[in-house]
């Protein structure tokens, strides 16, 4: 039987993780070792214990959050060596589901989110490993760069994919996991922690936004029928009335083109992410 590279990739993980961070612009909230204070809560609440702090969370804690809903959800140790690592870390940064579908688009196979007998197999019979981590580094690195907290976080990510697509490449090579060498150089927590993407402060902006499109038309269409019974018998009231009625049209129309335009980025935006309509579960 093939040994884990289980606590040779985690080492590296962790290296990203740093240790607490309570950024603003991270919606996961507090975080310690990359484990957030949501996940912390229902960890401790399945074991039967208390809620505690995040910040207090124990080493043999950390381990087997990781190992239990990162590792073993994307079936990492049936994967090869190399390929592990760079699916484990996608799961941390980005979600199991997410980083199993980076995997299966790199197959060319059916992206369902569940590493399965197939995407295994698949996995296994690859002839170019190498190429299959560019692919999936590739494609996590375009969809954190779509994402509205890439300014805040960019550096930190892009770093963070950098390094694992170098290390994953050199696992591939030898065959096996290498132990980190030297002093681990720990980055900052929130340099390395994605936020969720199902929810983007940017389409928040974008329905604020055509919500006040449609107030401002809905303003002007009342200041018009206000005036429109006097607009007869003054110049003044009737290039007014017009005035308005002009200005009712051009702001519905751009509420629309918002609209449309918003609609086409959350397309775009699903496409990258591999949210496509028809991803049915099962386990491919």
């Amino acid at each position: 039987m093939v040994a884990s590279s289980f606590d040779a990739a985690l080492s590296r993980v962790l290296v990203h993780e740093g240790g607490y961070s309570n950024h603003p612009a991270d919606p996961g909230g507090p975080t310690m070792r990359g484990v957030i204070q949501r996940v912390y809560d229902a960890y401790r609440t399945g074991k039967g214990l208390n809620r505690r702090p995040v910040r207090q969370i124990e080493a043999a804690e950390i381990r087997e959050i990781y190992r239990t809903q990162y590792w073993d959800a994307v079936r990492a140790d049936d994967l090869p060596a190399g390929l592990d690592y760079v699916v484990f870390d996608g799961a941390v940064n980005s979600g199991p589901g997410q980083s199993a579908k980076w995997l299966q688009r790199g197959l060319g196979l059916g992206a369902d989110g569940q590493v399965g007998a197939v995407t295994l197999a698949a996995a296994r019979a690859s002839t170019d490993l190498p190429g299959l981590v560019e692919a999936i580094c590739d494609r996590r690195l375009a969809m954190l760069k779509s994402l509205s907290t890439w300014p805040v976080f960019g550096a930190g990510w892009g770093r963070r994919v950098a390094e694992v697509r170098r290390d994953g490449l050199a696992w591939v090579a030898a065959g096996t996991a290498e132990p980190v060498g030297g002093k681990a150089r720990a980055d900052k927590a929130v340099a390395g922690k994605a936020p969720a993407a199902s929810a983007p402060p940017h389409a928040t902006g974008l329905a604020t936004g055509t919500a006040a499109g449609g107030a401002l038309a809905s303003a002007v269409s009342e200041a018009a029928r206000q005036i429109a019974p006097f607009a007869g018998g003054s110049s003044t009231l009737a290039l007014l009335f017009a005035g308005l009625t002009v200005l009712g049209v051009l702001v519905t129309l751009g509420g629309l083109v918002l609209m449309w335009r918003a609609g086409r980025k959350q397309a775009v935006r699903a496409a990258v992410l591999d949210l496509e309509a028809g991803a049915a579960g099962g386990g491919t």
